[in-house]
């Protein structure tokens, strides 16, 4: 069982959301925003848009992921250091958001805009795509796996009307297998429920 803690939820946006539009002396800057579960959503996002953008000058980004542990990433993509991604995870920060990934695509119109221009600019344009986008909180989930057979599914079924539970995948092979989310506050309780039948296997899968 995993450890419980108070802190399950977490604010994050709820779909893809872009193009926010900021220009500053000729330079374009677009704004776009993810929600990813993981790095390796962020990195396909990231190469679709410089496929999308393929004649801009800089893809720049930052991301947070995790909610009891937080891991993040900034990157300038070749703009001075610390003048792109710290801004924008500045903003992503400002609304408390995890599990997102923020975007800013620069189109270099020919005048450089020194620090503090670059700064203000991936800092306004990451403000506008967050304003734009839908936030909403989502609570931290645990993930059970139950097995059992066919003539137990009435006992199941009503543990999971009794306590609203969401059935993510079901099986029904020789027995029948449900994979179900459990707000992480309530595991506890829940996987005692289950234990409890004796005539099934409950198991915690790692998400």
């Amino acid at each position: 069982m995993s450890e419980i803690s108070e802190n399950d939820t977490y604010k994050t946006i709820e779909t893809a959301h872009g193009e926010a539009l900021f220009k500053e002396k000729g330079s374009k800057f677009i704004g776009y925003v993810f929600p990813i579960e993981k790095e390796d959503d962020a990195k396909i996002h990231i190469e679709e848009l410089k496929k999308k953008h393929h004649a801009a000058r800089h893809w720049c980004y930052a991301w947070q992921l995790g909610v009891e542990e937080k891991s993040y990433r900034v990157n300038d993509d070749g703009e001075p250091n610390n003048s792109a991604g710290n801004p924008i995870y500045g903003q992503i920060l400002s609304k408390d958001l995890t599990h997102v990934l923020v975007v800013v695509v620069r189109y270099f119109g020919g005048t450089k805009l020194g620090v503090g221009g670059l700064i203000n600019a991936y800092k306004t344009t990451a403000k506008l795509i967050l304003e734009e986008a839908v936030i909403v909180e989502k609570t931290v989930n645990v993930y059970f796996q139950l097995t059992f057979e066919y003539q137990d599914m009435d006992k199941v079924m009503r543990i999971i009307k009794e306590n609203n539970l969401e059935i993510l995948e079901q099986k029904m092979n020789l027995n029948c297998s449900f994979l179900i989310a459990v707000r992480k506050k309530n595991a506890t309780k829940i996987f005692q429920f289950f234990n409890d039948l004796r005539c099934l296997k409950i198991q915690e899968i790692k998400n």
